[in-house]
């Protein structure tokens, strides 16, 4: 089980330690508003990359500004126990800005990931990481699925 941090110094005090350790720190970012098979799979893949998985979670204030009004369905609270209770899951935190660049600046993992549908080039951070000798890598979804397609179909099934 993950541990939620929500204090950014402590969570830079649990990096550095990591560091010392010669562990691999793996980050990735996301909104994770209706989890999903999809999900599991990335993050399971993700954990693959290196020791100890930190998953950065939008706060709600940030998925409204991404998605729009009507967006997160699930709570920023009820998602950090959800993500956090995930077994490739080390470390979970909350951000509120639109982007991951302030924390991956912060805590500078030695792998930073995202899905293939963001070029290598487009990923938030990239430089960071790469500038301070760590990878950036995409990973490739074998489960077809979002948040987005669930709420359609839960829409088009019940419209009416």
């Amino acid at each position: 089980m993950g541990i939620i941090i929500t204090d950014r110094t402590e969570l830079l005090k649990i990096r550095q330690s990591l560091r010392e350790q010669n562990k691999k720190v793996v980050f990735t970012n996301g909104c994770f508003d209706i989890l999903h098979a999809g999900h599991v799979d990335y993050l399971l893949k993700a954990k693959e990359l290196g020791d100890i998985l930190m998953v950065a979670i939008n706060s709600d204030s940030s998925v409204k500004r991404i998605k729009g009004a009507a967006r997160p369905i699930t709570p920023e609270q009820e998602r950090l126990l959800v993500i956090s209770n995930l077994t490739p899951v080390d470390y979970v935190t909350l951000f509120d800005q639109d982007t991951p660049f302030d924390i991956i600046n912060y805590l500078i993992p030695d792998v930073l990931v995202k899905g293939a549908d963001w070029s290598i080039e487009n990923i938030v951070g990239r430089d960071i990481v790469e500038k301070n000798g760590g990878q950036v890598k995409n990973i490739k979804f074998e489960i077809d699925q979002s948040t987005s397609h669930i709420i359609n179909k839960i829409f088009e099934t019940y419209k009416d």
